[in-house]
């Protein structure tokens, strides 16, 4: 099954390429573009604020995700690309739940202007995670362990499958591909760019969490902002805490914002940050 495959009214796009391909007079490298491209051009043409819907798919597992372009979209070019990692709460198959944090972000029409790229939000299964965290909760609050060299979750190696096919595209640039997350998406922001930190070229992570062994695998390699509330009751503020000594001690400079009032809940703030966007785009590899 190929990747990204959505239906544009009643017609799927493997009959388009079906199409495309009796017409013996498209040159080779036009049918390359147009089958890279295709899954994605209803956005691009229609040049609306919305987010498509895709699929991830290998080996029987599958990833949704929807999926937001420049507007202009123009397949000959090359854009950044943003990949968001959404809490526990927006788990599921529907592939829409994860857009309830942080995807309005970037349909403002500043931010479509200023930062023209390719945002993803994947979705993790309902019984799935994207750390390898062990989590318990007991009479003194929630507890997470995190593995130094535990194999990917299957949420995890899907995630790290669908950025791969990603990269491939001849419209994403390579040098600019960000990730970053809130809740479980923060503690899978830190686990991607630690199994993966030569792909990130900055990345961000609110109330997430991470073994602070792990800091010295990406502190020199991907900027990172970390955000928290301090008032978190759902997942301890010392877990960021904690990492930002790490990664210093491990030759990093993280960006740190410590929020005083917030609760769990500091995805609100650190999305309002108006130096987010500029601080992710200003970095590449």
């Amino acid at each position: 099954m190929l990747a990204g495959v959505k239906v544009f009214g009643s017609i799927k796009i493997i009959a388009l390429i079906k199409l495309i391909c009796m017409h013996k007079n498209i040159s080779a490298t036009l049918l390359v573009i147009m089958l890279f491209a295709l899954p994605f051009f209803s956005k691009a043409q229609l040049s609306k604020p919305n987010y498509e819907r895709g699929i991830y798919t290998a080996k029987g597992d599958t990833l949704p995700y929807r999926i937001l372009f420049p507007e202009g979209f123009d397949p000959a070019k090359k854009y950044p690309l943003i990949i968001v990692l959404h809490g526990s709460g927006e788990r599921g198959n529907d592939n829409q739940a994860q857009l309830a944090h942080g995807s309005d972000l970037f349909l403002k029409a500043d931010v479509r202007e200023q930062f023209p790229a390719i945002v993803v939000f994947p979705q993790c299964p309902a019984n799935g995670f994207w750390s390898d965290v062990i989590f318990k909760a007991d009479t003194n609050g929630n507890k997470f362990i995190f593995p130094t060299d535990a194999k990917p979750t299957k949420a995890m190696a899907a995630l790290m499958g669908m950025v791969d096919e990603f990269l491939e595209k001849p419209f994403v640039n390579k040098h600019q591909v960000y990730v970053g997350g809130l809740s479980m998406g923060g503690m899978g922001t830190f686990e991607i760019i630690g199994r993966e930190p030569n792909v990130f070229a900055a990345a961000f992570a609110i109330c997430g969490g991470d073994n602070t062994l792990n800091a010295k695998k990406y502190a020199k390699k991907v900027p990172l902002w970390i955000f928290h509330g301090e008032k978190d009751k759902t997942v301890s503020a010392d877990h960021s805490i904690v990492m930002v000594e790490a990664i210093k001690a491990a030759g990093g400079q993280p960006k740190f914002t410590l929020y005083p009032n917030d609760d769990h809940d500091s995805w609100d703030d650190a999305f309002a940050e108006p130096q987010l966007l500029p601080w992710l785009f200003s970095h590449s590899k």
